[in-house]
């Protein structure tokens, strides 16, 4: 009999959390038992905790009423199988809860992917619930799971931001601002206007201690510290792209640019307890940011899989050029993935690190 250990956490309340031990029960025909070995964990993870009602995480892998288990995106290992396609030993990557075990139903197995097509997972996005079967990849290179765990969930939703601009044709702006401008996902759109700005001004916007970080990436034209926003030039059409979820950020930025703040796309909360929108803020002109939305709209503008090929090679590509200034930190068992998870709610660690997660023992 298989114990499962998961971190849980209040649905109303992110600083409370609990360690749940389930014996699982006996595999039913059709089901694979994995044992999670290792995924990313950063402040996408909190925002995933943030929205959860609003768009749904807490459904991946339910919980008791009021309590809920926040996804993750890493690796795990088949370690029994009753289903006559998945073999032992097998390496999958995509989305897993925060604990040590996973069953699942796989369904619409292809050579080189597969779903997860458990019935309380049937509604829910088609990007969390497939599933690469890392032993069958061509392209599957060992050296870069730390960078897949951690790096391509927000890479991939880098690209998402940046082709999202190119198809609005940015909004009618010259120039783009990034709050949270040290975050990772942020960097990563940066990687991709650095390329392909058309002449834009992109400006990163940090706090006073993450200034020179941030400059020293080279990626923003200009780099902007929250107390200076009446700095940055008010006369040109601009689009907003925020990481922070600051309110208080946001009203001063709307209230600094009037008529020129073209557009806000919401993506992430860094600063997840400040996300109250305040007067000033222009409702009207902002909207979330879903990236599974955005991908399904290309599927239908380009056919099934091209942009997931395009995400890919960006992701690799900049994952590679992350190397200069990401380190990353492994940290073993469920304790420290309990210590883990409250450094990042409270937004402690490091813009360079990278938290690494084997939550078994």
């Amino acid at each position: 009999m298989t114990t499962a250990k998961t971190l849980e956490v209040r649905r109303d309340d992110l600083t409370t959390t609990r360690v749940t031990e389930k014996e699982l029960a006996p595999l039913a025909d059709g089901q694979v038992l994995c044992a999670v070995d290792c995924f990313g964990l950063s402040a996408n993870n909190i925002t995933y905790g943030v929205v959860g009602e609003k768009i749904g995480y807490w459904q991946f892998f339910p919980a008791e009423d009021g309590w809920g288990v926040i996804p993750t995106w890493g690796f795990a290992n088949v370690v029994e199988s009753k289903h006559p396609e998945i073999a032992v030993g097998e390496r999958f990557y995509g989305y897993w809860p925060m604990g040590t075990h996973l069953v699942m139903e796989p369904g619409k197995v292809a050579e080189q992917r597969l779903t997860d097509g458990i019935e309380h997972r049937a509604a829910l996005p088609p990007v969390y619930n497939g599933y690469a079967r890392c032993s069958h990849e061509p392209h599957y290179e060992p050296q870069l799971d730390d960078a897949r765990m951690l790096l391509f969930p927000l890479y991939a939703t880098s690209y998402c931001l940046y082709d999202y601009l190119v198809d609005n044709e940015y909004f009618g702006a010259s120039q783009v601002i990034i709050p949270s401008a040290s975050s990772k996902t942020a960097i990563g759109l940066a990687y991709a206007l650095a390329a392909d700005s058309g002449g834009r001004e992109v400006i990163g916007l940090t706090s006073p201690g993450n200034v020179e970080r941030v400059k020293d990436l080279g990626l923003y034209t200009q780099t902007v510290r929250y107390d200076a926003i009446d700095s940055i030039d008010a006369n040109e059409p601009t689009v907003i792209v925020d990481m922070s979820g600051n309110g208080t950020v946001l009203a001063a930025l709307h209230t600094h640019l009037g008529d020129n703040m073209r557009f806000t796309s919401n993506v992430g909360l860094t600063h997840y307890d400040d996300n109250q929108m305040t007067e000033g803020f222009i409702a009207e002109r902002s909207q979330m940011f879903f990236a599974p939305g955005h991908m399904l709209k290309r599927a239908k503008d380009w056919g099934p899989g091209v942009f997931e090929q395009r995400a890919f090679a960006f992701w690799r590509d900049a994952s590679v050029k992350s190397a200069d200034w990401l380190r990353y930190e492994h940290r073993a068992g469920i304790p420290a993935l309990e210590s883990s998870y409250r450094e990042v709610l409270a937004g402690t660690p490091a813009p360079d690190l990278g938290i690494i997660i084997t939550p078994g023992d």
